[in-house]
């Protein structure tokens, strides 16, 4: 742990030599898996995580040197480092430490440690015995993973915090074969729960169901025509595609050096009427939520966009004063090896007044996207190119039959003023998030929306 005296002098030494402002980072994580192929358990690991980070600014400059020697001595050696490369003429103070209660919101109910990996292995067992209902499923691949991190954040500014984050993931991934083609299906349920994940979020014997009838169902399906057309992307993951072709785009991480499509257009319409899109860090034990970010600043519930106009950014602290513009709570970190910059929590498409049923009925002929798959983007210019894992072929107004290989190209600003319908029912679906700073949990969100006309990739 990080206690205020070694803290206060760790800090003094980060300003020596001329920084305005110093942080630590310390983390102690605690890291648990399990891993089943085909009937077998491969894998059961157990890991540590321990070290920190000191970061300091001078003006709009930043450095940051970690270690894991967390004693007083490796810490001040560690600002050492840090203040080396920082040269300026003022000597700047770290301010006394405020007292200050950080409040939970994610209570935790059955701490993972404390659960025997029998326990976990039982899980797992259980969806593979639903696989094993499937016999075109060749392959089962399934995962238990659960992670506690307690970090503790100090700075200059008076800031003394400390946090227990504790998440706990289930991953099935089922592979159906006609001999000569595979097809996949997946159910990937997580929260920053414990292992009351199984009696309050996630069934694992449905979370098999529902990726071996994926697989199975894509492995009879014929290919996707190509082509512009109307696309239905349905709730829950299909979020991804805010997410990466929109979400990358509003962080600070990319608008403070204007390199985001967004950067300068507050205020200004860049979607549809019917959009308003949320980045929420306040939800309880929701995947992307955390009681304070790795900054120690308390989470925010953030309006990105509100009836199509743009509103807000993520900011965190450095690009804070980059941008002249306050922090949002957003600045995450993989562990105490990444500098924190602005990343998305739980974000997610609102819910709108639009019926479901509707938006097929009346599209024409098109595609419906059940699930999305994996995809990339650049946040410089919003294009993306995203796969389906299970989408369906519409004509006339109803849902024909499955399609393979159908994928949806385009760009994030075009897409924001496409979407004509946006439905009831919003839901969420867990992902990691890779940027700058690593990787981090985040949700991803939506009700079912359409988009009037888009790119779709299949069959020549």
């Amino acid at each position: 742990m990080l206690t205020q005296e070694t803290a206060s002098a760790v800090l003094s030494a980060a300003l020596r030599t001329g920084g305005d402002f110093a942080e630590i980072f310390l983390e102690d994580r605690r890291n648990n898996a399990l891993s089943m192929r085909s009937g077998k358990v491969e894998t059961v690991n157990s890991t540590r995580l321990h070290g920190a980070g000191v970061r300091i600014y001078s003006g709009l400059s930043s450095v940051y040197v970690f270690t894991n020697d967390t004693s007083e001595k490796g810490l001040l050696d560690c600002a050492a480092r840090a203040a080396a490369a920082i040269s300026g003429p003022d000597m700047h103070q770290a301010a006394a430490f405020a007292a200050s209660q950080c409040p939970n919101i994610h209570i935790i109910k059955e701490m993972p440690s404390r659960v025997e990996s029998r326990r976990k292995a039982e899980k797992l067992k259980a969806a593979d015995a639903v696989l094993k209902m499937y016999p075109e499923v060749v392959q089962g691949i399934i995962n238990y993973t659960d992670s506690e991190q307690r970090v503790w954040i100090a700075n200059s500014e008076g800031l003394f915090k400390n946090d227990l984050r504790v998440y706990t993931r289930f991953m099935v991934n089922a592979v159906a074969s006609n001999g000569s083609e595979n097809q996949t299906g997946s159910c990937t349920p997580g929260a920053m729960q414990g292992f009351e994940l199984f009696d309050r979020t996630v069934d694992a014997e449905m979370c098999a169901h529902v990726a071996a009838r994926t697989a199975v169902k894509m492995l009879h399906a014929p290919l996707c025509p190509s082509g512009m057309m109307p696309v239905v992307i349905d709730n829950g993951f299909g979020g991804v595609i805010f997410h990466e072709a929109c979400g990358h785009s509003l962080e600070a991480t990319s608008v403070a050096p204007g390199n985001s499509e967004f950067s300068g257009k507050l205020g200004q319409k860049i979607a549809s009427d019917k959009v308003t899109a949320i980045d929420d860090g306040t939800l309880p034990n929701e995947w992307g939520s955390e009681n304070i970010d790795d900054e120690g600043v308390p989470p925010t519930r953030l309006v990105l966009i509100e009836n199509g106009v743009l509103k807000n950014y993520m900011i965190d602290r450095l690009n804070s004063r980059r941008m002249g513009m306050p922090v949002t709570g957003s600045g995450r970190r993989q562990g105490y090896m990444f500098a924190p910059t602005s990343r998305m929590r739980n974000t997610y498409i609102a819910a709108g007044e639009d019926s479901d049923s509707e938006m097929i009925a009346t599209m024409g002929d098109g595609l419906y996207c059940r699930k999305m798959g994996g995809g990339s983007v650049d946040p410089s210019t919003g294009k993306f190119n995203f796969s389906v894992q299970e989408g369906y072929l519409v004509k006339d107004g109803r849902i024909v039959h499955p399609v393979r290989g159908a994928s949806l190209i385009g760009r994030g600003s075009e897409i924001l003023m496409k979407i004509d319908r946006v439905g009831r029912n919003m839901q969420m679906a867990q992902g990691m998030c890779g940027s700058l700073s690593g990787s981090v949990p985040t949700n991803v969100g939506q009700p079912m929306i359409r988009v009037s006309s888009l790119t779709v990739g299949g069959a020549k």
